[in-house]
């Protein structure tokens, strides 16, 4: 039987401007750039001031929205009443410019350049093979990755080659063209399905007389293993050579690459994008000032063209379609308002974020050493600015500064504390460093154990446990002592 009753539900709901502001957020300086483009595209209400706004035109940005809003307009009927609730009304302009910034220039950092894999297009082109080779090469090559690796099983080719090219080979033939043709082009190396034979390729196509040379590609063939387990002792009773024989061959290997493909376009174009800074902080006269770098937010404001049409509609109250046309210009006007106020408060919520991280890490950017970093959670910005901590942690996410020590990522500010011998609290980072320091120092003949590292740190006020060594070490990519281990 069906009933009837009254329920109260207490629920909080996030209007679609406010996950559209925490989505501008967290973007970095490229997305936002792209995201403004979109949003520029799309809204034709929107546009982009080609000169910068006389001092004197506003004074203020609520002024702004007094003066030019779409709300000022007199309309012989209410457009509002064809507006939907949630539809956003806030100010016109913004200007995104700051009398410090440096300028970036993104085009420039995005070089175009050839990539491995037309590279070696032009290489197999070029081999006198038959027409069925060269399109089973030419299927390889498209399966190697940006190290120049192929990390796909040869049987799984043939089967892609069956079912995607209607080529039917054998195992046998793909690894005949792999090895006889492919991994015979330069950059030496490539086309290897491991770094054991990716080494031997490059070494194989130097000087075989020469004894470090000769000495260098027995050890990759034969005794891999020892070699990287770093067992040098092994490794000289197994050819009865003097210790310097194997210094020499082992400088030989080291001057091979285990990425031949990493030089190319592609992971260049990649390595630019992720270091653009969306902040610049500078230090005059013991002074830490942060800014914006907001040379790629151009100043926006609500087209004046698209408030003349919203006028001319909105005086015939007897037009069905002009009524509908000034539904559609208005819903426009208001998005493009809201979008200007948006990034405004992106602006101002980024750099309020930083100024609080610079002045919590003053010390820091004024010694630029490590050593000076004091513990620091998103919570400690959050009392500071009054944001959410939720906020916090979409300001830092993949944004970078430009500082006097060079490019720095956010989250590296950021450590929990442990308390010294001396009962102060210490950043994890401050303790990383000490660590890499000892390591640093040590006799790489005989690298310290963690065992070893606990006693000195213990020595030094860090009274820390093995595992914690090993997890920072493990962090600071730190390979165990016996892989620390050199002649």
């Amino acid at each position: 039987m069906l009933k009837q009753h009254l329920q109260l539900k207490l629920g909080q709901k996030l209007a679609p401007q406010q996950i559209q502001l925490m989505k501008l957020i967290q973007l970095h300086t490229l997305e936002f750039e792209e995201e403004l483009e979109r949003e520029l595209e799309e809204n034709p209400a929107l546009e982009i001031v080609k000169e910068d706004p006389k001092e004197d035109e506003f004074s203020s940005l609520e002024d702004a929205y007094q003066d030019e809003g779409t709300a000022s307009i007199e309309t012989d009927f209410d457009v509002n009443e064809y507006i939907y609730d949630d539809e956003p009304n806030y100010k016109t302009a913004s200007s995104n410019y700051s009398p410090d910034d440096e300028e970036f220039d993104n085009e420039s950092l995005l070089t175009e350049g050839q990539s491995l894999y037309d590279y070696l297009l032009e290489q197999i082109h070029l081999v006198n093979i038959s027409e069925e080779d060269e399109k089973i090469a030419e299927y390889v090559i498209g399966n190697l990755d940006t190290d120049g690796y192929l990390r796909r099983e040869i049987k799984a080719i043939v089967d892609d080659l069956a079912f995607s090219q209607g080529i039917y080979t054998t195992k046998e033939k793909v690894d005949d063209i792999l090895e006889n043709y492919i991994q015979k082009l330069d950059p030496p190396g490539v086309g290897a399905r491991g770094l054991q034979e990716c080494l031997l390729l490059q070494i194989e196509k130097k000087v075989s007389s020469d004894k470090a040379v000769s000495l260098a590609a027995n050890i990759l063939r034969h005794q891999f293993d020892a070699l990287t387990n770093k067992h040098y002792n092994k490794i000289i009773q197994k050819y009865d050579i003097e210790e310097e024989d194997l210094k020499d061959a082992l400088d030989e290997i080291s001057k091979l690459s285990p990425k031949v493909g990493g030089n190319f376009d592609t992971q260049t174009i990649t390595i630019n994008q992720e270091i653009i800074p969306d902040f610049v902080i500078q230090v005059k006269d013991g002074v830490v000032i942060p800014m914006l770098n907001s040379k790629n937010a151009p100043t926006l404001r609500v087209s004046e063209e698209y408030k003349d049409i919203l006028t001319t509609y909105s005086h015939d109250k007897n037009s069905s379609e002009h009524k509908q046309a000034a539904l559609f210009i208005k819903q426009k006007l208001d998005a493009a308002k809201w979008y200007i106020d948006a990034i405004n408060q992106r602006q101002n919520t980024l750099l309020q974020t930083i100024t609080a991280i610079v002045k919590f890490q003053k010390d820091y950017f004024i010694t630029g050493d490590e050593k000076s970093l004091r513990p620091m959670i998103l919570k400690d910005v959050a009392d500071i600015t009054g944001f959410d901590i939720s906020t916090i942690s979409r300001v830092v996410k993949s944004k970078y500064a430009d500082t006097s020590n060079g490019i720095l990522y956010l989250k590296d500010l950021f450590s929990d504390s442990l308390t010294n011998d001396d009962g102060e609290e210490v950043s994890t980072k401050e303790i990383k460093t000490h660590l890499q320091e000892v390591i640093g120092k040590e006799n790489k003949r005989k690298p310290l154990t963690d065992d070893a590292l606990v006693v000195i740190l213990k020595e030094q006020g860090y009274n820390i446990a093995r595992r914690t060594i090993a997890k920072y070490r493990e962090q600071l990519n730190i390979p165990v002592a016996r892989l620390r281990k050199e002649l």
